[in-house]
């Protein structure tokens, strides 16, 4: 049974003026651990490309926290929500910590999509209930 479907488009430009303003620390407080040393090595090689994946990031993340129908509040969290792929290619959702307890507990199962262009990332999420 679904739970939540959540969708979200993020403007590449918009990702790109924080980082000017903020820095690395804008990037920290999105990404998680494994995510932000990704997002170090793809900046390191090629920033638009490390740009675009910080804001294809925070498009899955926005996308996933309205399918669980939370928002940003106790217990979905940036760095608790974690965006991986599988060795296929296919993206999932790695959650952490409070987040993960919540999930877990109302037994519910996260598939997400997503996608960016030159100046739009977007991302799709549909959450069920096992």
């Amino acid at each position: 049974m679904i739970f939540g479907i959540g969708t979200d488009i993020c403007d590449v430009r918009r990702i790109r003026q924080s980082l000017a303003r903020h820095g690395d620390r804008f990037a920290k407080k999105i990404l998680s651990e494994a995510e932000f040393n990704t997002w170090q090595a793809r900046s390191a090689r090629w920033p638009e490309r490390g740009v675009r994946y910080l804001a294809s990031r925070f498009s899955a993340k926005e996308a996933f926290s309205k399918a669980i129908g939370l928002g940003m509040v106790w217990p979905m969290h940036w760095r608790q929500c974690e965006i991986a792929k599988l060795s296929s290619g296919k993206p999932t959702i790695v959650l952490h910590g409070e987040l993960k307890e919540w999930f877990e507990s109302r037994q519910l199962a996260a598939h997400v999509s997503l996608t960016d262009e030159t100046d739009y990332a977007a991302s799709f999420c549909v959450v069920e209930q096992i």
